[in-house]
């Protein structure tokens, strides 16, 4: 059993849906040898009704850390097929940044109920993160992180170590009497240090910091960049109220990746594989209504050159060409920037030689694939003049797709939407409507004039 991937063990509970203590057996085995994340995983790849019964057989420990790391729809599948009580016993006893984690998949109703269960140091934990926005670090980062007052002697700091050291802790934060960050000193510092000195003998003053304000995503990067297992979050009046460690920051980055593999297609990343018809839907349905919209937009440029087509039934053929080419090379500056924006590396004082080069980039590439097509086109259809105008209308083409896969996403960005999600609907659509134009209107005036 410890060698079954998932896809064994949704094959197993599938094949012997009636057989109970097979089941029984295998959800146990697989319990034993497997981390939350995996059974998250095999719960999401099961129809509802084998979710549900799965999910039963499951032992009450190992609920809640599953619960955590399943997808917002999937484990609100779970919730909502809950007896209630059921649910407030589930969760009496969890911590802040646990709730943190399922608010939005547990009911407004139960949420209150399970908040009014916390001791009193869980519930302000919860309070103080509800004061930052979702996408805000301040919400999520780890609100115990290492912190001692910087007056603190190092025979004090040395035993506090031996108690509890929290995972990816290399280093101690300091602060002062209102609980301001005042430094950070690394823990490898103290070993053979004099133990009657203060901490604060060690302190860095220059270690990196993230505002609480700032975006996870942001943030996240960051942590990742620095070089260091955790970062201190402090808000704008320097107030220590936790801190981002390595291993969440990696989690955001894959939440961020998928985010946006997800969006090209329009969907949420937190879609559930077994969502319902209606749902799944409903959802995708917006999406392609967008799609629909652009698609008349770019029909009705057409619908201005009907007597050319009917004329030139050449400029028909080679319609998608023109618009193919454009596309291509847009959604290829679209990613190199989107990636940039991810990064943090775009900026108002890059953004004019980067435009400069990628026109550069899409010109060169422009006229070397527009002497081919031209020639291509101009001899397939004994037209040389034909060749003359596709060859013009892909250059500008193209050209245009450059400058509008560095000013969409840009743009998007700056508007606070997201240009993974919106960019390349938005870039295709430019790059059909100029390459349509361009390309008719120039078979209008050379072809027919």
């Amino acid at each position: 059993m410890e060698n079954n991937t998932i896809q064994d063990v949704v094959s197993e509970l599938l094949t012997d849906s009636g057989d109970v203590d097979s089941q029984h057996a295998v959800i146990e085995q697989w319990e034993q040898d497997n981390s939350p994340v995996d059974i998250a995983l095999l719960l999401e790849s099961l129809p509802l009704t084998e979710r549900l019964s799965t999910w039963e057989q499951l032992s009450d420990a190992m609920k809640v850390p599953v619960l955590v790391e399943m997808r917002t729809d999937a484990s609100t599948s779970i919730l909502n097929n809950q007896d209630e009580e059921k649910l407030l016993s589930l969760f009496t006893g969890i911590d802040a940044d646990t709730l943190l984690e399922l608010q939005d998949s547990i009911p407004d109703h139960l949420l209150e109920n399970v908040l009014g269960r916390m001791d009193e140091e869980q519930q302000n934990r919860y309070s103080a993160a509800q004061q930052f926005e979702d996408d805000e670090v301040g919400h999520w980062c780890d609100h115990q992180p290492l912190v001692v007052p910087a007056k603190t002697k190092i025979k004090v700091v040395m035993r506090l170590l031996r108690r509890h050291l929290p995972p990816h802790s290399h280093v101690i934060f300091l602060v002062d009497s209102r609980g301001n960050w005042d430094g950070t000193v690394r823990i490898n510092r103290l070993f053979g240090a004099d133990p009657t000195l203060r901490i604060s003998e060690f302190s860095e003053d220059d270690f990196p910091s993230l505002n609480a304000k700032e975006d996870i995503y942001t943030a996240a990067n960051k942590v990742a960049a620095s070089g260091e297992s955790s970062l201190p979050v402090i808000t704008d009046s320097g107030l220590l109220i936790g801190r981002l460690d390595m291993g969440t920051a990696y989690e955001l980055q894959g939440e961020k990746a998928e985010s946006q593999l997800m969006a090209k297609a329009g969907l949420d990343e937190d879609e559930d594989l077994f969502a319902s018809v209606r749902k799944s839907a409903q959802n995708r349905a917006i999406w392609l209504g967008i799609n629909l919209m652009t698609a008349f937009l770019a029909s009705w440029f057409i619908g201005l050159f009907e007597a050319t087509l009917q004329q030139v039934v050449a400029l028909a053929v080679l319609m998608p060409v023109v618009a193919s080419m454009g596309g291509i090379a847009g959604s290829q500056t679209l990613t190199l920037i989107v990636r940039g924006l991810a990064l943090g590396q775009i900026s108002k004082a890059n953004l004019k030689p980067l435009l400069t080069k990628e026109v550069k980039v899409g010109a060169l590439n422009g006229v070397l694939w527009a002497i081919v097509i031209g020639l291509v086109a101009g001899y397939w259809f004994d037209s040389p003049m034909l060749g003359v105008v596709i060859g013009i209308a892909i250059v500008a083409n193209i050209i245009c797709a450059a400058i509008s896969g560095i000013f969409i996403p840009v743009i998007l960005d700056k508007f606070k939407i997201d240009p993974a999600l919106s960019g390349s609907v938005i870039l295709t659509t430019v790059t059909d409507i100029v390459g349509f134009v361009a390309f008719l209107g120039l078979g209008s005036v050379f072809l027919l004039g």
